[in-house]
């Protein structure tokens, strides 16, 4: 099921003329209306979306999306599912095109509207001092604010939870029994630009941070949210303090993440996956389910199901123990 994104205001559609104008392209006598832009998997029949690797081919063969963005490379990949629009540089394009379908999406200013809660309206939550709330904040019932915590427009905390003290929450949607410690900063756009000899340009994130049931976020964790899809941490998922969580990384159910743990964009974690201190988890990487990775890993390649891994680059527990003996 698709969720809304209550944060970052789509306009009504886009002609595919216009589309083709901002990418240099011939225009076509069929002017179709684009409804959006989005992931392979989220799109829907009249939207467009990219693709820029092979490691996305299942996800190209099952999407609906009636036009994708591609570089001459893929582009006969990409013909034999869908539409292909052929442009020289595939995330240069797509943060263009997202920027007209979302006029707002670079903007990640300060929130303005901040005001202290009101009592009335927020029956059975526990405020702490000096905590302002934006626009249309939900929070349900029993759940507690701790000191200094801001929480921006439009988020919405689920009931029984505790968020901690100078929390920042912001383009987040959190379910219940969560516990956010303090000094976390939730929701932040991800670290995505494009490297230039005179300035760099940044990419849009027009995603959002969806955070499970039962889930235990350490102190000073940081969670971007995602550029086109989301970011997501499952249900009883644990993380530790100092992790570091990049823009469209999905953690499955049941994980146990340890101090100090880095996701670079993209990574899909699996379901009962432990990871150990100070372990690096590269970007567009599988980890599969019930993995296990050593303490100071650097994980560079996926890694399948049932597996324990440890070292740098990480391999098989076995086989760095055989290497190792005489360490």
């Amino acid at each position: 099921m698709q969720i809304k994104n209550p944060f970052f205001k789509k306009i009504k559609y886009v002609n595919l003329n216009e589309i083709f104008k901002i990418l240099n392209q011939k225009r076509t006598n069929k002017n179709l209306k684009i409804n959006n832009i989005t992931d392979l998997i989220s799109a829907k029949k009249n939207d467009i979306s990219f693709f820029n690797s092979l490691k996305y081919l299942e996800l190209l063969k099952k999407t609906k999306a009636k036009f994708v963005i591609v570089s001459k490379n893929y582009s006969e990949v990409v013909k034999k599912y869908t539409n292909p629009i052929i442009v020289d540089n595939v995330l240069i394009a797509v943060s263009c095109i997202t920027e007209v379908f979302y006029p707002n999406s670079l903007n990640d200013t300060i929130d303005f509207s901040l005001n202290n809660p009101n009592k009335k309206r927020y029956k059975n939550i526990l405020f702490g001092k000096n905590v302002l709330l934006g626009k249309n904040v939900k929070i349900d019932k029993n759940t507690s604010i701790g000191h200094n915590t801001i929480i921006e427009s439009n988020v919405h905390i689920g009931a029984n939870c505790t968020i901690g003290n100078n929390v920042l929450i912001k383009n987040s949607l959190i379910g219940k029994n969560v516990r956010i410690l303090d000094g976390s900063v939730i929701g932040k756009k991800g670290f995505g630009f494009f490297p230039g000899k005179t300035n760099n340009i940044r990419y849009p994130h027009i995603g959002m941070v969806i955070i499970g049931n039962n889930v235990e976020i350490g102190c000073n964790n940081t969670i971007d949210r995602g550029s086109l899809s989301n970011t997501v941490i499952g249900n009883n998922t644990f993380i530790d303090n100092q992790v570091h969580i990049a823009h469209n990384v999905k953690i499955g159910k049941n994980c146990v993440i340890t101090a100090q743990v880095g996701f670079a964009g993209s990574a899909l974690i699996g379901d009962n996956v432990q990871i150990g201190g100070q372990a690096g988890i590269s970007g567009h990487l599988k980890i599969g389910n019930n993995v296990q990775i050593g303490g100071g890993s650097g994980v560079l390649k996926s890694v399948p199901d049932n597996s324990k891994v440890i070292g740098y680059p990480a391999k098989d527990i076995r086989k760095f123990l055989r290497e190792n003996k005489n360490i």
